[in-house]
C-alpha cells in the first residue's frame, strides 16, 4: 500500500488500526508552551489583569524547568481561566494561548478547556 500525502497542517494522525479520540483535537502552531505562557501573560496585562498576569508567568517559569509540574500548571490556569469568565470566551489574544496551554496539558487541561468553552 502506497501513500501519497501532499502539504499536511493541523493535527495529523497516522495510525494502524483503530483510532478513538475523546475530547476533540486542537492544533497549535508557532512556538513552545513557554511561549504560549509568555502570550497569555501579556494579553492579561493587556487586559488590566495584572493577578492572573502573574500566574501566567509563573507558569511560563515552570514550564521552563527541567520537569514541569502539570498539577501546579493546571492549577495556576484553573485560576487564570476562572478569573477570565466571559472574556475568554470574547478574546482571542487570551483565548488562545490559554487553550495551547490546556491541550499541551493533556487531561488536566481538558476541564480548564471546558471552562473557556472549547
Amino acid at each position: 500500500m502506497v501513500f501519497n500525502i501532499g502539504s499536511q497542517q493541523g493535527n495529523i494522525n497516522n495510525v494502524a488500526g483503530d483510532q478513538t479520540i475523546h475530547g476533540g483535537q486542537q492544533a497549535f502552531v508557532g512556538g513552545q508552551p513557554a511561549d504560549w505562557a509568555a502570550r497569555l501573560a501579556e494579553a492579561l496585562r493587556g487586559a488590566g489583569m495584572a493577578v492572573q498576569a502573574a500566574q501566567a508567568e509563573a507558569v511560563r517559569a515552570e514550564l521552563e524547568s527541567p520537569a514541569p509540574d502539570r498539577q501546579a500548571i493546571a492549577g495556576r490556569l484553573t485560576s487564570i481561566a476562572q478569573a477570565v469568565g466571559a472574556v475568554a470566551g470574547a478574546g482571542t489574544a487570551l483565548r488562545e494561548p490559554l487553550a495551547a496551554l490546556c491541550t499541551w496539558l493533556g487531561s488536566l487541561g481538558t476541564p480548564i478547556l471546558r471552562m473557556i468553552g472549547l
